[in-house]
């Protein structure tokens, strides 16, 4: 893939099963999450989130999709958060696709989920992401 040139900037979102407050040390988690995506050749950009969701900025490389990424971090932090505690998961996630010129947005808005997360709740935050995106969506089963 000498001559192949990629843009493809992803922010990924996705939560603990039901919501739950399962993630105990977020902070640790993005260092983690890090560690991971170097191994597997991601790029990762921004980590953020709470006790109950993570907001990934990655760039994708051309070798991988996007659903193979999601499962290789989404694996891989769950086997390690399994082993101090009982932890999973939601089954699915959300990826919304970024352009270069929203990238510093985007990063800025990962990094300062704690303030975000004192006005409103991830349920809220996580609609208004599929609104802006134009996803459309079933309300009484965008949460599982």
């Amino acid at each position: 893939m000498a001559h192949t040139h990629t843009c493809n900037l992803v922010h990924c979102v996705f939560s603990t099963k039901d919501r739950a407050n399962l993630i105990p040390d977020p902070e640790r988690l993005w260092q983690y999450v890090g560690g991971i995506a170097r191994q597997k050749h991601i790029l990762l950009l921004a980590a953020g989130g709470t006790a109950n969701h993570l907001h990934l900025l990655i760039s994708l490389p051309p070798t991988i999709t996007l659903a193979k990424a999601v499962q290789e971090l989404k694996g891989n932090t769950s086997r390690w958060l399994n082993e101090t505690s009982r932890f999973a998961w939601q089954e699915g996630y959300s990826a919304f696709s970024v352009s270069q010129s929203q990238r510093k947005t985007v990063v800025d808005y990962i990094d300062h989920q704690a303030e975000h997360h004192a006005k409103w709740s991830f349920e809220q935050e996580f609609l208004t992401l599929l609104k802006k995106s134009g996803i459309p969506y079933d309300p009484r089963f965008v949460f599982g």
